[in-house]
């Protein structure tokens, strides 16, 4: 069995928009945060999609690693691990910051 950090599994790498608007939060592998599986995903089968309000052009701009404004799929780091680069590492944590201030609807 091959190790993996925690860092490809449990952080987030992209928001991918899906086609009910709502967002799924990707792992370096393009799985759902916390799967470490290499088996495909159905991102609609599972419970983990969100409604994530105020993703407009201008935040995509802010959250993307490049300032990219496409709020379909929005990737916090290129694909580079970060965490090999203190300046990257500083600007990954600078996104994830924002997109913690953001408010999700909840189901209940």
């Amino acid at each position: 069995m091959s190790l993996i950090n925690v860092f490809s599994v449990a952080l987030p790498y992209c928001l991918k928009r899906l086609e009910d608007g709502t967002y799924i939060l990707l792992n370096r592998k393009y799985k759902p945060l916390g799967f470490k599986t290499r088996e495909y995903v159905n991102y609609e089968d599972f419970p983990i999609v969100h409604r994530i309000k105020g993703i407009t052009k201008r935040v995509a701009a802010q959250l993307s690693w490049k300032g990219s404004d496409n709020i379909d799929a929005i990737f916090l780091y290129s694909g580079t691990n970060p965490t090999r680069n203190i300046k990257k590492l500083n600007s990954y944590l600078k996104r994830l910051k924002t997109l913690s201030r953001l408010k999700i609807d909840l189901p209940f």
